[in-house]
């Protein structure tokens, strides 16, 4: 299974909004950090706003932000709203499916237990775990700027 470039970088998103303390991340400021457009990032921001994971505040000094604490916010919450498919095998889609085993297939069954057990997985991290697991990555996103201390005249 490969996730999407947009459950990746909704998790980076998350991350990035995590990592800055609380404050109001901007956009333009997030798409610069990761190297994407902010037209993708905006197209990410829809199905988590709806979905509660992130918010956005409009307005000239706007941004978004974590609605709730990051250690509440687990990898699976990101992943059910920004995939659209868990489709293993043809025989995870609805309708019709040309395999004669379909209905008598251990297959399925094996996908299917593969598929709830990477979701447990997911559900066992959150995005406060992905940014306390990198001490460094205020630094590494541009968030940290080393303030040198000028010497006494």
């Amino acid at each position: 299974m490969r996730l999407t470039k947009q459950t990746n970088y909704a998790v980076r998103m998350l991350m990035y909004c995590a990592a800055n303390g609380g404050k109001l991340s901007r956009i333009p400021e997030i798409a610069k950090a990761y190297g994407v457009s902010e037209l993708f990032l905006f197209k990410i921001l829809q199905p988590l706003t709806r979905a509660g994971i992130i918010e956005t505040v409009r307005g000239r000094n706007g941004g978004v932000r974590l609605p709730k604490p990051a250690s509440e916010i687990t990898l699976f919450d990101v992943v059910r709203v920004t995939e659209d498919s868990f489709a293993m095998a043809e025989c995870f889609e609805a309708g019709e499916v040309e395999c004669p085993l379909v209905d008598s297939c251990g297959l399925n069954s094996a996908l299917r237990k593969a598929l709830n057990a990477f979701f447990e997985v997911l559900q066992q991290y959150t995005i406060d775990d992905l940014v306390k697991a990198r001490p460094q990555i205020g630094m590494l996103l541009g968030l940290e700027t080393a303030f040198v201390q000028q010497p006494a005249a």
